[in-house]
Order: C-alpha cells, then sequence, then structure tokens
C-alpha cells in the first residue's frame, strides 16, 4: 500500500500534469483552431485528473490511468519531438517523461 505523504504527492503530480495538458490543449486551440489540441489536451488531462482523484481517495487503479495518460501523451509527443525539434512537442515529452518515470516508479513500488 502507498503511504499518505506518497499517495498525496502522486496525486498532486497527477492534477498538475492533468491541468498542463489539458490547459495546453484549450491553448492550443484558441491560437491556431486546432480540434485535434483539444481533444488530445482533454482527454490526456481527464486521464490524469480521474487518475489523481482516485489516489487522493485512495480508490484502485489511479495510478495505472495516470501512468495510461502519460503513455497516450509519450505515444503523440516523442515522435512529433524527435521530427520537428520545437517546443511545444519538446515540452510534451518532458511532461510525458516525468509522468512515466513517477507512475511507473509507484506502481512497480506497490
Amino acid at each position: 500500500m502507498v503511504s499518505k505523504t506518497t499517495s498525496s504527492a502522486l496525486s498532486n503530480a497527477s492534477f498538475v500534469l492533468a491541468a498542463l495538458t489539458a490547459g495546453g490543449g484549450a491553448i492550443g486551440y484558441a491560437k491556431t483552431g486546432s480540434v485535434p489540441s483539444i481533444a488530445a489536451g482533454g482527454l490526456v488531462g481527464l486521464l490524469y485528473g480521474l487518475g489523481g482523484y482516485r489516489i487522493a481517495n485512495g480508490q484502485p487503479y489511479g495510478v495505472e490511468l495516470s501512468l495510461l495518460a502519460s503513455v497516450v501523451l509519450g505515444a503523440s509527443a516523442f515522435p512529433r519531438a524527435i521530427r520537428l525539434r520545437k517546443p511545444v512537442p519538446i515540452f510534451l515529452s518532458i511532461l510525458s517523461a516525468y509522468g512515466l518515470f513517477t507512475f511507473g516508479t509507484a506502481l512497480r513500488r506497490a
């Protein structure tokens, strides 16, 4: 079982990632009118938010949902970061890598 301190840190990380990805999707839509940006940002943000909620409330599969969000984000961001070498895909790749490390480590230790 995950300690309360670890659980709090994991849920906070998940909520921050939810806000960053959902907010980024909304900004991408506002700047360029990109529907895929808002859809992807909303979906990944929802997964992170739901994962954080479940972690905070001691419910099962919270860490797994946040890890899934990191995998989905990374699957999209890493190839674009390598191909385009632009700041937004690179930033999304860093967020994904952080999530993969954080939630992957937590899952492995559980």
